[in-house]
């Protein structure tokens, strides 16, 4: 009983806090387009960020202040410095660079373990789902070793950042973890991005519904 109120207090009386993110990922990973196809609504030409870019989103009303770090080799140490305080650690994978998927796992395990981001939820979103050759989210999850991690609310969601397929449904699942909402309604949100054909990639998991946790998360 005491759930359902809470759910329904949140649907109807929103927090009017803003919630804080970071975006981070390796250079290429597509990181700046995802930041911008979000607040507003297209793909726009970027560039290698340097240093950081800072953005809102918006989604169900809540507000989110988005901060999109470098994802260059020199700028990689300075992540954990924009930890504090965060709510939700969103990582972006290029799916089609398998080259680099070590250099991956191992800064997903050291945001994993760093103490600030103890509490926080952490979005992976597997971009560039409609490149051929591109791993899905379940190939990512086990690529990343996040079957392993229990001690953290993790989800990993298929998307490609130039026609924004999949974002949707990743800030969704955030929105759901950092205030408690309860699921959108089922066909709220877009249908997940399937790899693009011929590829013989393995099939993309399904998307999440609401009630239905997909299988490429953890609460």
């Amino acid at each position: 009983m005491g759930q359902l109120f809470s759910s329904l207090w949140a649907t109807l009386f929103p927090s009017s806090r803003t919630y804080r993110l970071v975006l981070v990922g390796l250079d290429n990973a597509g990181k700046t387009t995802i930041l911008y196809r979000l607040h507003l609504g297209q793909a726009v030409e970027t560039h290698p960020t340097v240093g950081c870019n800072v953005e809102s989103w918006s989604h169900r009303n809540l507000a989110f202040e988005v901060w999109d770090l470098g994802g260059q080799a020199n700028l990689r140490p300075s992540w954990a410095t924009y930890y504090r305080g965060t709510d939700a650690a969103v990582v972006v994978v290029d799916c089609t660079d398998r080259a680099r998927i070590g250099i991956v796992k191992s800064e997903v395990g050291a945001l994993l373990g760093h103490e600030h981001l103890a509490g926080a939820a952490v979005l992976v979103f597997a971009n560039k789902q409609d490149c051929a050759g591109a791993m899905g989210p379940a190939e990512l999850t086990t690529a990343l070793g996040l079957d392993a991690v229990r001690r953290q609310a993790w989800h990993v969601q298929g998307c490609c950042g130039l026609t924004g397929e999949g974002l949707v449904e990743g800030l969704e699942w955030v929105s759901q973890r950092v205030a408690h909402l309860p699921p959108a309604p089922v066909g709220g949100v877009a249908p997940a991005v399937a790899p693009a054909a011929p590829a013989p990639a393995p099939a993309a998991a399904a998307p999440a519904t609401a009630g239905t946790p997909a299988p490429t998360s953890t609460a």
